[in-house]
């Protein structure tokens, strides 16, 4: 009888030690949590976020700031399940499968290193954003950055290629020219190849280290079934302005809205928010097209406890807005273009109009 009670004890310390160690077994998950915010027409570490040179620039009471995750865990230092069920309780944060922010075949490293180009890319596009929008003009040179495998341009072109010509027609670079609506660089490449239908020949007259090389290309059926022949393009600009965005170690590509918007402010004579908190987040294309991002509802929860009035999302990012603590405590503007966003702005700024909800 005592040898049985004895047993079951044991068996009873080893079933409870082996609940309690499974608590701190490593697991592949990381942790989304609300991180800092950082107003784009204000100072970070002891210096202007945007510092801008050639053109007289203003101060502007108010914020237009962007807003960060910070995140736990990853294969350096993977969180245990104690840490992770934890994570997950909180209504402010949000768990995930660690390979979403670390995929399998890039380490560490590599992903660090490519948050910092888009953050890069990001403070490009929204400079370029920012001058289309104020109508200045600047130079946008088409580059090729590389070719896709097994599509017609592959062996024709070759990186670092100037496209100088299609068919014979300049390609146009200089924004500043014609009404605004042509268009120019890399998107003028882009448009006058997909006019084309598949099986059309392309003529493109590039630039190669200094000598002129003509190709002839024919065209293949891209995925959205307009004509396509490979070419991965990017803009090498000339800016009429210096414009430097410093904003420490963050990285990607969520705050390109907010650059352009601040960038925007400091050139504009009138303030865009009138004095107002907004705070936002979404991507930015040179020709101010704004795209989704991840980390809502946990940038919602940083813009709140900063003391935003609004947040502008983007359009693509509306289906996360009701998963943030910060729901309803908030005033979620939905915004598809760089004008958008100035046109909600105004509306904050004057008190006059509607503004556009996710909901709508």
């Amino acid at each position: 009888m005592v040898r049985r009670v004895l047993t079951l004890v044991v068996a009873l310390v080893l079933l409870v030690g082996l609940a309690v160690g499974s608590l701190y077994l490593p697991m592949p998950y990381i942790v989304a949590t609300p991180g800092v915010t950082v107003n784009t027409v204000g100072e970070f570490e002891n210096g202007p976020v945007i510092r801008i040179e050639g053109a007289r620039t203003y101060e502007h009471d108010g914020a237009l700031s962007m807003v960060t995750i910070q995140y736990a865990g990853g294969p350096q230092r993977r969180l245990n399940t104690l840490e992770v069920l934890t994570g997950w309780l909180s209504p402010n944060n949000a768990v995930m499968p660690e390979e979403l922010l670390f995929p399998a075949d890039r380490s560490p490293e590599e992903v660090s290193e490519r948050q910092t180009v888009q953050m890069n890319d990001s403070q490009t596009n929204a400079t370029a954003a920012a001058l289309n929008q104020l109508g200045i003009g600047y130079e946008a040179v088409p580059i090729v950055a590389d070719t896709v495998e097994d599509m017609p341009a592959e062996g024709l072109v070759e990186p670092g290629d100037v496209i100088v010509e299609i068919d014979g027609e300049p390609v146009p670079t200089d924004t500043g020219e014609g009404d605004g609506d042509q268009a120019v660089g890399s998107a003028a490449v882009v448009d006058a190849v997909s006019a084309r239908e598949p099986g059309d020949v392309v003529e493109m007259t590039v630039d190669r280290d200094g000598e002129t090389v003509e190709v002839e290309i024919t065209t293949a059926e891209g995925e959205d079934g307009t004509a396509a022949v490979g070419i991965l393009i990017a803009d090498e600009t000339d800016f009429p302005i210096d414009v430097e965005i410093s904003v420490g170690d963050i990285g990607g590509p969520s705050a390109g809205m907010m650059f352009a918007l601040g960038i925007m402010d400091r050139l504009s004579e009138d303030g865009l928010t009138g004095g107002t908190r907004v705070a936002g987040s979404g991507t930015i294309s040179a020709d101010g097209q704004v795209g989704g991002i991840s980390g809502i509802p946990q940038k919602m929860v940083s813009a709140r406890r900063d003391g935003a009035e609004y947040f502008l999302v983007a359009a693509d990012s509306c289906s996360q807005v009701a998963d943030s603590a910060a729901y309803g405590e908030l005033e979620v503007v939905r915004v598809e273009t760089l004008d958008d966003a100035v046109d909600a702005l105004e509306t904050i700024r004057t008190g006059e109009g509607d503004l556009p909800r996710c909901e709508s």
